[in-house]
């Protein structure tokens, strides 16, 4: 509760600055970091306000948002809090709008070649190999979208009952993915987005995609949105020039629909 209030007192003091002088309030997942910090800065050099961004956990987002959190845009890691804000009348008219997909991979503590695309699963080992008997970080199952996708695969390929009992679940993916930097764990599983950032973590193995439902990102204009570029940013974020931004930093297209 008090992370909770200090990330809503944080959001208050920057929605106070004046909409001219800054850009729309976006809480986005933790795991789109990088990626939307580039976003951003791509809609500022334009002549636009830049945007205040906000990471965390999908599940604390939600949280803030019911809070009342003075946010103009929030960009979650998977469907279910999405629809959960959804049916909490949360959201504006708009239907929401998925900016990319991701992998998970199983990594490693260490340097990162600079020959490994994380994405790509390099190291080539098998999950269960990558796993280890070790300690296994992910994030937590009944809240973070990574973990949730993780125990699904994991389940999928038989391995969840072996992994379970040395799992460390976390606030989010990038806090697991922190653990195996520091060598606190010896394996993680994290977005390859993560993975690709990260140069001091090996990715040992991918996990494969239809091993778990699909990782997509969607986005919504909150009911509450006050900012006028609030519409016009989350255009931009759908927009071929960010898609390309997401690309680079390791997330994978969107599936085609037929």
């Amino acid at each position: 509760m008090a992370r909770l209030a200090a990330s809503l007192l944080a959001l208050l003091l920057a929605a106070c600055a004046p909409p001219q002088e800054r850009g729309p309030v976006v809480l986005a997942a933790a795991s789109l970091q990088g990626a939307l910090d580039e976003v951003a800065a791509q809609w500022a050099a334009a002549g636009h306000p830049r945007p205040v961004l906000s990471y965390a956990g999908s599940h604390a987002i939600a949280r803030q948002v019911e809070a009342g959190a003075p946010a103009d845009i929030v960009v979650l890691a998977d469907g279910a809090w999405i629809d959960h804000l959804r049916r909490g009348g949360h959201l504006g008219a708009d239907e929401p709008r998925d900016l990319a997909s991701n992998t998970l991979v199983v990594v490693h503590p260490g340097r990162r070649p600079p020959a490994d695309v994380a994405r790509d699963g390099a190291g080539g080992m098998s999950v269960a190999g990558a796993l280890g008997q070790g300690s296994v970080a992910i994030g937590d199952p009944q809240a973070v979208p990574a973990g949730r996708y993780a125990r699904a695969a994991l389940e999928t390929l038989g391995l969840w009952t072996a992994t379970a009992p040395r799992a460390i679940a976390t606030d989010n993916v990038r806090a697991a993915l922190a653990l195996a930097e520091r060598g606190e764990v010896d394996a993680a599983i994290v977005y390859a987005s993560d993975a690709a950032a990260s140069r001091k973590v090996r990715a040992a193995a991918r996990v494969p995609a239809g091993a778990h439902p699909p990782i997509r990102y969607p986005a919504a204009v909150l009911a509450r949105a006050g900012h006028p570029d609030a519409g016009p940013f989350l255009d931009h974020l759908v927009s071929p020039a960010a898609r390309q931004v997401f690309l680079r930093h390791g997330f994978a297209p969107l599936p085609r629909e037929d």
